[in-house]
């Protein structure tokens, strides 16, 4: 998707929410920095940006469940998607070796997904911090000698350091998705997946009910999320996210499955976008 306009990212710029919106909409736009993701949704909502890229999950570190109920309480449009495989370095100022090294610094989320590679270190002191790339630039920012940063390639290059340690996430396989978020929903044909939120009744078979629909119309559920409902015992929030193949049957699924929830709304329709 080509577009010229404002995309609020949470981070700064070389951030994987930076190369996420470069992946989805090019590189020919302006990203507007945020300290937070709730930052993000306020800039959308006072219309200083026109989009907001989100992470919504990890292969390794799994949901940002926070991120869910920002949907909720916004009610903005997803109106797609994009997965960001995810390469974390460690970063350093040039010319410093391991041994100088007593602190890393990252976002708690990338720390997670490089626990194997420090469980050999076990002397450095984990600091945890709200942007991959914020890490990088305060390690130039400050000539921080004895500090590293866990970050992308595009850090390291913008910020001149140098990769230390290359590709010490995990699992190699390691990817991000993240959602892209709009004040409207936009016309797209030939949608062919969406993400659905609901409430179902406290009794057995209540979310069969609802599953059972979507897998006789050949509708596939690709997610699920619970998450309880604030202040509501024994009441969750289900985030489903499904894929169809004829528009037909995702449209009569949406008409029976209203019959056995609470609550029911469309976050976004929109067209999948899986390729990492």
């Amino acid at each position: 998707m080509t577009v010229k306009g404002k995309v609020a990212i949470q981070g700064i710029k070389a951030s994987f929410h930076e190369e996420a919106a470069f992946k989805f909409f090019g590189n020919d736009i302006q990203t507007i920095e945020c300290n937070s993701f709730k930052q993000t949704c306020e800039a959308l909502k006072n219309k200083q940006a026109d989009f907001v890229v989100m992470a919504i999950e990890n292969s390794i570190a799994g949901s940002l469940l926070p991120n869910y109920t920002l949907l909720r309480e916004y009610h903005f449009a997803i109106i797609g998607e994009v997965y960001l495989p995810i390469q974390l370095h460690l970063l350093a100022l040039p010319g410093v070796k391991f041994e100088q090294i007593k602190y890393v610094q990252s976002h708690p989320i990338a720390i997670r997904q490089c626990v194997d590679f420090f469980d050999e270190f076990p002397h450095l002191q984990i600091i945890e911090s709200n942007d991959t790339a914020a890490c990088a630039k305060r390690i130039r920012d400050e000539n921080l000698t004895d500090t590293v940063a866990i970050a992308g390639g595009l850090a390291a290059s913008l910020y001149e350091l140098n990769i230390m340690e290359r590709r010490i996430e995990s699992n190699k396989k390691n990817y991000t998705r993240f959602l892209i978020l709009a004040n409207k929903a936009t016309e797209i044909f030939q949608n062919n997946k969406a993400s659905l939120c609901f409430q179902v009744g406290n009794q057995a078979g209540s979310l069969a009910q609802v599953l059972n629909v979507f897998a006789e119309q050949d509708i596939n559920l690709s997610k699920i999320q619970s998450m309880p409902v604030l202040g509501k015992r024994n009441e969750y929030n289900f985030y489903v996210d499904v894929e169809w193949n004829k528009q037909e049957n995702y449209d009569i699924a949406i008409r029976k499955v209203l019959r056995y929830t609470r609550s029911f709304a469309i976050m976004g329709e929109y067209q999948k976008n899986d390729q990492v």
